[in-house]
C-alpha cells in the first residue's frame, strides 16, 4: 500500500482480497478427514512434524482441513489425491495434537507412503522445489506419483533449472497440464492430447493396459535408436464405420479409413473433414491393423488389435531380462520407456477376454472414473466483512453482542475524531495517520487486559 490511499482505493483492494480468498478457499475447514476412512483425498505432507529426509522418521500425511486448522504455521508440502488416504493428524504418528479431533487416534497400518512422502518425486529422484521447477510434472493415474515430461520423454530436459517466470497461469487440472505454459516450447504429447498417464512400470502389472500400448488411443512415446527423434504413436486415427454399408475396407465390413496417420512427432493435426460432417448413422471407431502390428500371443483370445512391432519387442526386453542381467538394471536401461498416454473415452475401450478383465478386477478406478473427497462449501465464503461482522454479531449471546456495537461506536467516533483535522485542512489523509491510531488503540487494550 502507497503512504497515502484514498478510501475507494482500500476499499477496492479490500474487495478484491476478499474475492481471491473465497475463489482460493470455498470450502470449510472445520472437520478431519479420521472419521471417514481411508478415501481419495488431497493430502498434505507437514515438514515441520516430519523429516522426509531421514529414514528412520516414518512419514504421515494429513488433510486439507488439519493442514490449516492444526498446522497453519508449519512448513507444509501439498501432495495432491492420494488414493485409500486416512489423515494421520489425530493419530500417535504425529506429536501436534489434532484440533479438529478430540479423541486421539492409533496409527494409521492401512496407509501406503510412498516416495513422495520424503518429498521425491518421478523416477529421477530429484528433490521437488516449488520455486524453481520449470517443468510440468504429471501425475499416473494408478501409483499416483508424478512425473518430468522430460522423464517420459515428451521433451529435451531444460538446461536451466531457473524459476518459473511469474506471469504464467496456474495448470489447468491435476495429472494433465500443458508445459508450455512454463515458458517452454510444446511437449511432444500436449495435455489436449490425452486424458490420463499411467507409467512403464504400473504398465506391466495390468495386461489390459500393455495390451493396448501404442494403439490407437494409447499414445506411447517411441525411437528406433538412440540417435532418432523421439515419435508418438497411437494417436487417434478416425475411422468412419457405416452401419448401413456392406461394402468392405481393409477386409473388414463397412469400415471406411481415413488417410490421418496414428504416429507423428507432435505437431497438432487438423481435424478430418469426415469427422465434422459425419452423419448421424455412423460411429467413430479406431484403426483395427495399425502399420507394423503384430499379435504377442499366438492364439490369444484377446481382442485388443494387433500390436506395433515396436511396442512388443520393448515389453519383451522389459519382462524377460538377459542373461546375468536383473529385472532392475533392464528397468534401469529403458526408463521412460513403455509410458502409456490414454485419450478420452479409454474406459469404454477395454477387451473384456480373461486375462484383461482379471487384471483390472482390484483396479476399480480403470474402470470407472472414482470420487475425491472434497470438504464441504463454505457458506461464509464471498461474503464482505460487514456482513461477516454482522453474521458473527448475530451468534453472540445478547450482552456480548451489545457490548460489542458499543465498542464499535466508540472506536468509530474516536476514529472520526482523529480524522477531522485532515478533513478541516482538506488534506489526504496518510497511511501513518491510521497506522499511528490503531495502534494507540492497541496499546490501550493491552495496558487493560494487565
Amino acid at each position: 500500500m502507497s503512504e497515502s490511499s484514498t478510501l475507494a482505493s482500500v476499499l477496492e483492494s479490500q474487495a478484491s482480497l476478499l474475492q481471491e480468498a473465497s475463489l482460493a478457499l470455498p470450502h470449510q475447514f472445520s472437520q478431519c478427514t479420521y472419521p471417514n476412512g481411508p478415501i481419495r483425498q488431497a493430502v498434505y505432507l507437514c515438514l515441520t512434524c516430519t523429516s522426509p529426509a531421514s529414514s528412520t522418521t516414518q512419514p504421515r500425511g494429513i488433510c486439507s482441513a488439519c493442514s490449516i486448522a492444526c498446522h497453519t504455521d508449519h512448513e507444509q508440502l501439498e501432495l495432491f489425491p492420494k488414493r485409500r488416504f486416512r489423515c494421520d493428524c489425530p493419530t500417535h504418528g504425529l506429536t501436534e495434537a489434532c484440533t479438529l479431533h478430540a479423541k486421539e487416534e492409533p496409527v494409521n497400518q492401512a496407509n501406503e507412503y510412498g516416495p513422495n512422502f520424503r518429498a521425491v518425486f518421478c523416477r529421477c529422484g530429484r528433490k521437488y522445489d516449488a520455486n524453481k521447477e520449470r517443468e510440468t510434472m504429471i501425475q499416473c493415474l494408478q501409483c499416483e506419483d508424478w512425473f518430468h515430461e522430460s522423464c517420459l520423454n515428451l521433451r529435451e530436459r531444460p538446461p536451466s533449472r531457473e524459476p518459473t517466470p511469474e506471469a504464467q497461469e496456474p495448470p489447468a487440472s491435476d495429472g494433465a497440464s500443458d508445459a508450455s505454459s512454463s515458458g517452454l516450447p510444446p511437449p511432444l504429447v500436449t495435455a489436449e492430447d490425452y486424458d490420463a498417464l499411467i507409467c512403464s512400470a504400473c504398465v506391466r502389472k495390468v495386461h489390459a493396459v500393455e495390451r493396448i500400448a501404442g494403439m490407437p488411443g494409447a499414445i506411447m512415446v517411441v525411437r528406433s535408436s538412440d540417435g532418432e527423434p523421439w515419435r508418438a504413436i497411437g494417436q487417434q486415427e478416425v475411422i468412419v464405420v457405416d452401419e448401413k454399408d456392406t461394402s468392405t475396407a481393409n477386409g473388414h465390413p463397412g469400415v471406411t479409413a481415413t488417410t490421418t496417420p496414428t504416429e507423428s512427432t507432435g505437431e497438432k493435426r487438423g481435424r478430418s473433414a469426415s469427422v465434422d460432417q459425419e452423419p448421424t448413422a455412423k460411429r467413430a471407431r479406431v484403426s483395427p491393423t495399425p502399420e507394423g502390428a503384430d499379435y504377442i500371443d499366438a492364439g490369444c483370445s484377446c481382442s485388443a488389435p494387433p500390436r506395433d512391432r515396436r511396442v512388443q519387442n520393448l515389453f519383451k526386453k522389459l519382462h524377460t531380462p538377459n542373461e546375468g542381467v536383473s529385472q532392475e538394471e533392464i528397468s534401469e536401461s529403458y526408463q521412460g520407456l513403455g509410458d502409456v498416454f490414454l485419450i478420452d473415452g479409454w474406459r469404454d475401450r477395454w477387451c473384456s477376454c480373461g486375462a484383461c478383465a482379471e487384471s483390472l478386477k482390484d483396479r476399480s478406478y480403470l474402470v470407472e472414473e472414482e470420487d475425491t473427497y472434497e470438504p464441504p462449501e463454505d457458506p461464509d465464503s464471498g461474503l464482505s466483512l460487514e456482513e461477516l461482522g454482522m453474521r458473527a454479531l448475530q451468534r453472540l449471546p445478547r450482552e456480548q453482542a451489545l457490548n460489542g456495537i458499543m465498542a464499535f461506536n466508540a472506536m468509530r467516533d474516536d476514529l472520526m475524531q482523529h480524522l477531522r483535522p485532515f478533513a478541516e485542512r482538506g488534506e489526504e489523509v496518510p497511511e501513518s495517520a491510521i497506522r499511528a491510531f490503531f495502534n494507540a488503540r492497541i496499546q490501550e487494550l493491552e495496558a487493560k487486559r494487565r
